[in-house]
């Protein structure tokens, strides 16, 4: 039984062949090696007296011209089974010699993939260096905001990143806008006094917490559809889903979407630099997360999470930690960028704009290490601080995401892309044979009449 499973095609192609076999062995081919003797020493002979052999004439003989037909696939393949049978397999037709090769170079084309695919010490050193760098900007740099007297202060970094927000959105003109009709939506309720159906934890602490709208990704689509709607769509601190109408703000709802879509991004601006200002993106979502038993006091995930905005875990902190896990991006990016085109590509080819891995078959393996390493310092800080607060949320976004796509990659991509490389460099060589091949008939059959049955 066969080892390999062959199409019906497959199959007649491998009877084909197997025919074309054993038409070529009973061919008797003449022995020329005497005859190519005698004109050797004939063409000697001709030198000694004196001709030029590249000077004979050409003397042109009329001949037949033979009738080569050339018959339909359908009545080759009869032929052959007939002939050899139906079951014939490819492998037969080689020597264990010549299969051993096949499996040489084979082998040899999964080594040169791996190869383009492997790391060597400058990509090492260039994802390392990126990781421990961002890591050294998460622990030092960026802190624990802690509340103070004078506002929300944490790491160098991160009162700088608070302070450019401040400054680029001042407290007295975001309390003007946020008074303004043109920043009043209908999902900004603070308490339970306009709401019909009772929000569990709605406060002026943490209603941009609850407030789905609020959310720097989820209020682009459900804060839109709310202000359209007149609704406002939470999830309380107990994890129920709640979405109403809010009666006492029909005045706060739009009929056209640009204007809501307008509307929307006025509300974030007037919101983002107060002092329960937006929440981290999908923040809210956490509050579905009503299990665990954490730290002392054994919090649920969720508890933990609306303890940590409460203490100032917001927009800015995220942003402020973004900045670690960008600094993994722009460095490894540009590393693999120099390099490439040191090694002679150009640049167009060497900007890594793109994770596809045909293009850029090493960058995404990088940043997967770069974040790797960056996501377990951060982990170490954890630990060791027992404090959420260091959670460096947008890190291990970034890390989830490439991990993610790395165990796919060697679970499933690698080998699909492995073999689609050597199908397409023996396809390419194939191609090669097949050009010789009708480059040869096309020379037998010139002096030929060629019938296609």
């Amino acid at each position: 039984m066969s080892k390999f499973t062959y199409s019906d095609e497959e199959q007649k192609f491998n009877n084909i062949l197997t025919y074309q076999t054993k038409e070529l062995d009973l061919i008797n081919r003449p022995d020329m090696s005497i005859a190519e003797e005698r004109i050797e020493e004939s063409e000697k002979l001709l030198r000694e007296l004196g001709y030029t052999l590249t000077d004979l004439p050409i003397i042109d003989t009329e001949t037949k011209k033979q009738t080569i037909v050339v018959p339909k696939w359908e009545d080759l393949v009869v032929k052959a089974e007939c002939e050899v049978g139906s079951m014939n397999e490819l492998d037969a037709l080689f020597t264990n010699e010549e299969l051993e090769l096949n499996q040489t170079v084979i082998q040899s084309l999964q080594d040169d993939f791996n190869n383009i695919h492997k790391l060597d010490k400058i990509d090492i050193s260039i994802c390392a260096g990126a990781g421990i760098l961002a890591a050294i900007v998460d622990i030092l740099l960026i802190g624990i905001p802690e509340k103070t007297p004078n506002g929300l202060k944490g790491g160098p970094l991160s009162n700088y990143v608070r302070d450019w927000f401040n400054q680029r959105f001042p407290e007295e003109e975001m309390e003007k806008l946020a008074n303004s009709k043109v920043s009043k939506v209908p999902f900004d309720a603070q308490d339970n006094r306009h709401t019909k159906v009772n929000i569990n934890g709605l406060s002026a602490y943490y209603h941009r917490l609850l407030s789905l709208g609020h959310d720097p990704l989820l209020g682009l689509v459900i804060g839109v559809c709310d202000i359209l709607n007149g609704k406002m769509t939470t999830i309380d601190k107990t994890g129920k889903i709640v979405s109403q109408f809010m009666e006492n703000y029909t005045d706060r709802k739009e009929s056209d979407i640009f204007a809501a879509i307008a509307k929307q991004i006025i509300h974030f601006k007037s919101d983002i630099t107060t002092s329960m200002g937006l929440p981290a993106p999908l923040m809210g979502l956490f509050n579905l997360l009503q299990f665990g038993k954490i730290g002392d006091e054994d919090q649920t995930i969720a508890e933990i999470v609306q303890g940590m905005y409460y203490e100032g875990y917001d927009f800015i902190h995220f942003s402020s930690m973004a900045i670690s896990t960008m600094i993994i991006e722009v460095i490894i990016r540009i590393g693999y960028a120099l390099k490439k085109i040191n090694e002679g590509h150009s640049i167009k080819n060497s900007i890594p704009f793109s994770l596809d891995r045909e293009k850029h078959p090493k960058l995404h393996t990088m940043l997967f290490i770069g974040h790797s390493i960056a996501a377990s310092a951060n982990a170490g800080k954890i630990y060791f601080t027992k404090n959420p607060m260091t959670i460096n949320y947008a890190q291990w976004i970034a890390f989830a995401k490439y991990s993610y796509s790395q165990l796919k990659w060697v679970l499933i991509e690698k080998s699909e892309l492995r073999a689609s490389y050597v199908s397409d460099k023996i396809y390419k060589e194939t191609q090669e044979v097949y050009d010789k091949v009708n480059l040869t008939f096309n020379n037998f059959s010139n002096d030929r009449v060629v019938i296609f049955d």
